[in-house]
């Protein structure tokens, strides 16, 4: 079990640590160009994508474990038939985006209060980044749906593809060519649509078979699609959930002015630098989670569970030592602004916490996942978000900015609770039941 654990677990970690470079390379590279301002707008304009993007999340997580299901029953044609009906979902999303991008930014910033530089900044990056959307979603579908097959080498190919190109084209266009914030737009767009390619070169390769099988316009009948997005639906409501604690700790943050709006966005993103190291456990608890309730092998289920508990518990542990030695070092690199760095300090405390409150939270999220458990998602995801927000406004008046670091691990505590009391009867249960 370990064995295969580490065969799904292991292409993902090394994918997923290029992931965050998306994120973090544009951050770094606006660091870079020298004012707090552009940062800001990278956190504002990430944020929109986080807005629009995160409520089709159910395009990988949902494609996963729907898909691994299938593969547990070797029901192959099946599998083929959610990929279609998922890429299919994703390019009508995408020109759906595409149609309401001006409102969606002008509604946001009657919301959003920040300076007119940041606004300037961060509206010209979205209408160029806006472009990549039948590529991003579409890349969702495809990446769950390996996943789902079993199959963590062609995602870990795909990202890391994506990432490399991604850094390298920002530093092209944003510094080469003194393009500056458009420039990492423009890096961004376009190395989402040369992942885009190898996904599908990886699946002309491995599956053309099995894809050649499935009918079209028989996979987009109501009765085929019905199920896909029962599911689906409580997982929108999941990822709006997120979006609002998301989005809310970067909106939040704007409000107490471009310095700290700079330093919550990069310790947002140390703070899930670690993540990208579990979530490789936490696609692997996706894949043999359904896997085994597809197959309905409640021995190898539990085992699975247990094993990758302890795994994400190692991970976690190792991280917390990191974050402890190496959090200031880690948050120079993504800014040579001294002021930022100075205040910054009385922050890096929470890097130390996060680590070990929240990875049986994300590798959950995966186990549920897998099982197509979608309303206790949502409804762990819905009290978990409320209780965000609760905690930041009840201490915001006595430990100021810092409380939307409290709100943020109180979140990740409630997640975890709630999840782990579900996991016998809607994870093993499932097992049962059938």
């Amino acid at each position: 079990m370990n064995k295969k654990i580490l065969q799904l677990a292991g292409p993902s970690i090394l994918a997923n640590i290029t992931v965050p470079l998306v994120g973090m390379v544009d951050v770094a590279i606006a660091g870079r160009l020298g004012d707090a301002a552009s940062i800001g707008a990278i956190a504002i304009a990430t944020m929109l994508f986080d807005l629009m993007y995160w409520n089709f999340g159910f395009l990988r997580v949902g494609t996963g474990g729907i898909t691994a299901q299938a593969y547990g029953r070797r029901d192959l044609t099946g599998a083929a038939g959610t990929l279609v009906q998922a890429v299919g979902t994703a390019l009508f999303a995408a020109l759906f985006l595409w149609v309401i991008q001006y409102f969606f930014v002008e509604t946001a910033f009657l919301l959003i209060d920040t300076s007119e530089q940041v606004r300037l900044f961060a509206t010209q990056y979205f209408y160029i980044r806006i472009w990549a959307a039948p590529a991003t979603l579409s890349l969702f579908a495809i990446k769950g749906w390996f996943i789902g097959m079993q199959n963590a080498v062609s995602p870990m190919i795909v990202d890391i593809t994506v990432n490399v190109l991604n850094l390298l084209f920002c530093i092209f266009y944003a510094i080469y060519l003194d393009m500056g914030v458009k420039g990492i737009a423009l890096g961004t767009l376009t190395a989402q649509y040369l992942g885009l390619t190898v996904a599908s070169g990886l699946l002309f390769i491995y599956y053309r078979k099995i894809i050649r099988k499935v009918s079209i316009s028989g996979t987009f009948k109501f009765s085929k699609m019905k199920d896909f997005f029962l599911i689906n639906g409580n997982l929108i409501i999941r990822s709006v959930c997120f979006l609002l604690v998301y989005s809310g700790f970067t909106g939040l943050a704007a409000k107490y002015g471009d310095n700290l709006l700079a330093i919550s966005t990069i310790m947002m993103k140390l703070m899930l630098l670690y993540s990208y190291f579990v979530d490789g456990f936490a696609y692997a608890g996706e894949a043999l989670a359904g896997r085994y309730i597809g197959a309905k092998d409640i021995v190898s289920l539990k085992k699975s569970v247990r094993l990758l508990f302890y795994w994400t518990m190692v991970i976690a542990l190792i991280s917390t030592v990191a974050y402890a030695i190496e959090g200031e070092a880690l948050f120079r690199l993504m800014t040579n602004n001294e002021t930022l760095v100075s205040i910054a300090r009385s922050y890096f405390p929470w890097l130390i916490v996060i680590p070990l409150v929240s990875c049986t939270a994300f590798l959950l999220d995966g186990i549920f996942i897998g099982a197509t458990e979608s309303a206790s998602l949502r409804n762990a995801m819905i009290v978990s978000a409320l209780s965000f927000f609760v905690t930041y406004y009840l201490f915001r008046g006595t430990i100021g900015h810092h409380a939307l670091y409290l709100g943020y691990t109180v979140h990740l505590i409630v997640r975890t609770i709630m999840m782990s009391l579900m996991l016998k009867r809607k994870v093993y249960g499932r097992i049962s039941a059938s």
